[in-house]
Parts: C-alpha cells; sequence; structure tokens
C-alpha cells in the first residue's frame, strides 16, 4: 500500500541555529539521534561535547535530542545550544517549567509526552511561550508510558497500534484548541507491528510530519533489524519524515544505520522517482571476510568507518579481502583496497592503481581518498 500523503512543512532551529533544518512537505527524510549521557556544566566547558556534536553532524545526523530530567539540566543544555550549530530538542517529561525554561535558551525543539506535563493550562503556558519563540514541538507517543486509561485499556484487549493513535489524536486536539499548528507526532512501541499498524493510521488522519522509529529496539544487531522492519517498511510506503534508530549502542552507530535505512529505502523507490529519499554521502561496500583474507577487512573498516561516513562526498568506496572478492567484484567503486597474497592493492574502477605493504595501507588509502 503506497501512501500519496506530503506532510506539512515544519522549520527546526532556522530562527536561533545556523544550521536550518526543514521536516516534511518535500522535503529529505532527516535522520537524528539522542544523547546517551545526562549532561553537566563541565561537559560543556572544553570544546570535545561540540566537537563530537560537530562529528555526529558531518556524519549525517541533523538534529540532536537531549534527556532534561531538571531545570538545571534545561540551562546546561540551554547554554550548549548558543554554542553550536545542530539544532538541539529537548525532551521533557512531567514538569512542565521544564520547557518553560528551555525556550528561554536557543532550543530548536521541544519534546513532550502527551498528558505528563500537567493540566491544560500548564499545556497551554508551554503552547503560548514556544509559539511566540516560533519553536515547534513534537507530540511524543511511547506504548511504555501511554496516559493511565489507555494502559488498562491495553492490559483489557485493546491493540497497542490504536492506543497509541489515540494517545496522539488526543494531543492534536488540545493543540488544535489552543491554536497552536507547529508540531510533528511520533509514535513508537518495541513491537514492529505496532508501530507499522500505528503510523499507517495515524498517517491516513492528518498531514502532520510523523518521526517514526522502534523504540527500545535493543543491542546493535537486534536493534538495526527491528528498527529496519519498520522504517524501512514505513518509507517505502510514503510514510515518515525523520528517524531515529534507537539502539543500546553508540550515537554514531545510530546515525550510519538511519542513514543506511534511508539509502536502502532510496534503491527501493527509484521506479517512484521519490524525491524525499535522497541517500547521498559514501558508500562503503566490504566483504564479510573468510579464511582466503589476505587483508583484514574488519580492522581495516572499523578505523575508517567514522572518517569515511563524516566525508562530504558521493562515492563508493570498496574494502575487500583478498583477489577473488577485490577489484573484479567491486568494479563500480570509486576507490577501493583488498588483499593480494603479502600485498594490499589499491584500486580505482577495477583498476589497480597501487601496489603497497599492508603497513603503508593506510596512509596509501588516505591518499588517495584526498584526491577524489
Amino acid at each position: 500500500m503506497k501512501h500519496t500523503r506530503v506532510s506539512n512543512l515544519i522549520d527546526i532551529g532556522g530562527f536561533s541555529h545556523i544550521r536550518s533544518v526543514k521536516i516534511g512537505g518535500n522535503s529529505p527524510i532527516v535522520v537524528q539521534t539522542m544523547w546517551k549521557d545526562r549532561l553537566s556544566y563541565s561537559d560543556i566547558e572544553g570544546d570535545n561535547t561540540a566537537k563530537r556534536i560537530e562529528t555526529l553532524g558531518l556524519m549525517g545526523c541533523k538534529i540532536l535530542r537531549f534527556a532534561v530530567p531538571d531545570i538545571r539540566d534545561a540551562e546546561i543544555l540551554g547554554n550548549l545550544a548558543q554554542m553550536v550549530s545542530m539544532p538541539l530538542v529537548a525532551d521533557i517529561h512531567f514538569d512542565y517549567k521544564i520547557a518553560i525554561r528551555c525556550l528561554d535558551f536557543p532550543i530548536a525543539k521541544i519534546r513532550v509526552n502527551p498528558g505528563n506535563i500537567g493540566g491544560m493550562e500548564k499545556t497551554r503556558s508551554v503552547l503560548e511561550k514556544a509559539a511566540a519563540k516560533k519553536i515547534p514541538i513534537r507530540i511524543g507517543v511511547n506504548a511504555g508510558s501511554l496516559p493511565q486509561d489507555l494502559r488498562l485499556k491495553v492490559e483489557e484487549g485493546m491493540k497497542a497500534s490504536e492506543a497509541l493513535v489515540l494517545a496522539a489524536e488526543r494531543e492534536l486536539a488540545v493543540f488544535k484548541e489552543f491554536g497552536f499548528d507547529n508540531y510533528l507526532v511520533s509514535m513508537k512501541a518495541s513491537g514492529i507491528a505496532d508501530t507499522i499498524e500505528a503510523n499507517r493510521i495515524l498517517a491516513q488522519r492528518t498531514d502532520a510530519p510523523l518521526h517514526i522509529g522502534v523504540t527500545e529496539a535493543g543491542p546493535l544487531i537486534a536493534g538495526v533489524t527491528s528498527s529496519t522492519a519498520a522504517i524501512l517498511t514505513l518509507l517505502s510506503e510514503g510514510i515518515g519524515d525523520t528517524i531515529r534508530v534507537s539502539l543500546s549502542d553508540t550515537m554514531e552507530n545510530e546515525i550510519i544505520a538511519g542513514a543506511e535505512i534511508v539509502r536502502a529505502a532510496s534503491q527501493l523507490a527509484l521506479a517512484d522517482g521519490n524525491e524525499r529519499l535522497k541517500a547521498g554521502g559514501v558508500k562503503i561496500v566490504s566483504c564479510p571476510r573468510c579464511g582466503r583474507y589476505g587483508f583484514d577487512t574488519h580492522e581495516f573498516t572499523g578505523r575508517w568507518i567514522k572518517t569515511l561516513y563524516a566525508l562530504n562526498k558521493e562515492i563508493t568506496v570498496a574494502i575487500m579481502g583478498c583477489e577473488v572478492n577485490g577489484p573484479q567484484e567491486a568494479k563500480h567503486a570509486d576507490l577501493g583496497i583488498t588483499g593480494a597474497g603479502d600485498k594490499v592493492l589499491i584500486f580505482r574502477h577495477g583498476k589497480v592503481i597501487k601496489t603497497i605493504t599492508a603497513d603503508q595501507a593506510d596512509i596509501a588509502f588516505r591518499e588517495e581518498l584526498e584526491k577524489l
């Protein structure tokens, strides 16, 4: 089932950041992640945090979310937001005053969970200030933190997907009542089917931009597998405007996984000419390695993966293990490296251009990469 829906367009960070990100409409799918630790003032005093955020941006992260459990965290995040060009998002639960304080800073977006920041007047206070600041709000619904009455209905037999949609629609009704229209919605479950079904239903009922993903997806392999199943299905149907692959792993791996899911979706959508699924950057082709290998692809790929994903180049790089899986099986690569007995070959489009020893591999590879 292919949806032809085009969502509304919102601007993340356009009024306070160098890097403005558009979500929805016909804009490309946006990949994002979430900071894994609680910030402290010492984290933002040096430049290590800012540098890591910059690297995440180079790797393809467009938006970065932070948990903000109290006012102190709001102030730390607010200071950090003034130091980086990446649009930073504040994730708020339970206390509307934290959201109000975050809005005093150049924070690009606020994420709230339906019903847990207080009553209507508290919600009104947040929406009024967000409207004045032209800051969008994400309505974030998780299967594990539904409103109490919907939790009870799920225990009594209601489908989790239906409960997710109902929770989102309740909050949308409140936003509409207060005349606030600068929002996007996410509905996430740890179950693949629930996540897909909920987003299919809401995509038919609203033109709000949708953030999609599987929550608490698991460690690297399990998490990437379940996230791919859900996100790729939805993107292939035209559903979703921004994604996060939630892993019990690094932010960098979340970004790489997200970028590769969009790349896969773009290949499936080629016949449809879907401009939203633009797969840019470096594509890495690498062999799995076997007993024939003369070059350790695992070790080399591990050393180079972050550097390659951070390159602003539309190229294919092949990292191969032996002469069998070398130049001839990667003729399409702009640049490749492979083992050949006790030597290492560097090639372009299947043609060997250098023969070197293993200890020269990194230096020679970097030299050729810089020429592209």
